[in-house]
């Protein structure tokens, strides 16, 4: 079982401030809890490497989350000079077409989109069907595989967005949805199966709080990822349109707040960079999944970003 790591260097050095933290971390599990929510959550320092977490190494499916070791690949490969991010792909509906609520998958008509562009949307918007329109230049096997080489080995990516949108949701009508998200909650196992391929972290692509960071490290203090890579994922995360998760609690005048979230069922995420306007940066990692039977949470949205920030401030303040 993975065990919380609250502690940060600093805490750890003073008897008193380590009481504290561990007071503050069993605060926010209860609150989470209360509120029928179980998550992977930390909180580090990018410049000192100092962090303070809730379970940052329980594993999770990572839904969309995919979608940044996607852009990585596909622009690592862009600079070996294997693809071409001028070249157009004809995306046709009913094609490469990726159930989902944005970008292409509702268009009604053919396009064609430059490879540049399709990062764009399967990035910042979330788009399915870009995404999809890029796995099918780089495989998730092939994905997989350049993220080791690149010494990033805490993600696995073992299926395309498809794949990752046939759960019992899409099979079910509208008035049946609740029953998707009971078998969601009920037919998991303790060792973090479950009878929901898209679910089960041995069988979906997966990854923990802690190995996002990681993976934000690498982007935001390039050394293993080309620096020219690493800048046009910051951008694209950057440009992500949804905001509604986290970002009200880490945007504002003198801050940036630069992320990806993800979505499925009842699992919830965001992983982001913010960095403050006094030359602080910090990496957030957020997975959460949620005991409530429900499509709309804006209960837990909110509470995710509340004790995010929680562990940001405590870690900013030591």
């Amino acid at each position: 079982m993975a065990r919380d790591r609250p502690l940060p260097r600093r805490a750890r050095a003073g008897g008193r401030g380590a009481i504290r933290v561990e007071s503050l971390i069993r605060d926010l599990r209860r609150t989470l809890d209360d509120a029928g929510l179980r998550g992977s959550f930390l909180v580090r320092d990018l410049h000192s490497g100092e962090e303070i977490g809730i379970e940052p190494d329980l594993e999770f499916p990572i839904a969309s989350l995919v979608k940044i070791p996607l852009a990585i690949a596909t622009l690592e490969r862009i600079r070996r000079g294997e693809l071409d991010g001028s070249t157009q792909i004809l995306v046709r509906p009913g094609g490469i077409t990726t159930p989902g609520p944005t970008g292409l998958s509702k268009f009604r008509h053919p396009a064609r989109i430059a490879v540049d562009d399709l990062l764009y949307l399967s990035t910042a918007v979330s788009d399915g069907t870009a995404a999809d329109a890029l796995f099918a230049l780089t495989p998730p096997a092939e994905v997989a595989a350049l993220l080791h080489g690149l010494g990033l080995r805490g993600v696995t990516v073992r299926h395309t967005i498809r794949e990752l949108v046939e759960t019992p949701a899409e099979r079910l009508d509208q008035a049946d949805a609740h029953l998707a998200y009971f078998l969601a909650i009920e037919a998991g196992t303790a060792g973090r199966g479950h009878r929901v391929p898209q679910l089960d972290v041995t069988r979906a692509n997966s990854g923990s709080a802690r190995a996002f960071v990681d993976l934000l490290r690498a982007l935001w203090t390039p050394s293993a990822i080309d620096a020219g890579v690493a800048e046009r994922v910051r951008a694209l995360m950057a440009d992500n349109v949804l905001r509604h998760r986290l970002a009200p609690d880490f945007s504002s005048d003198a801050s940036k707040w630069s992320s990806k979230t993800g979505t499925l069922l009842n699992l919830r995420h965001e992983v982001g960079v913010v960095e403050h306007a006094d030359g602080q940066v910090f990496g957030v990692a957020v997975l959460t999944e949620s005991r409530v039977p429900a499509s709309s949470q804006p209960e837990a949205e909110a509470l995710m970003a509340q004790v995010a920030r929680t562990l940001r401030d405590r870690l900013r303040h030591l």
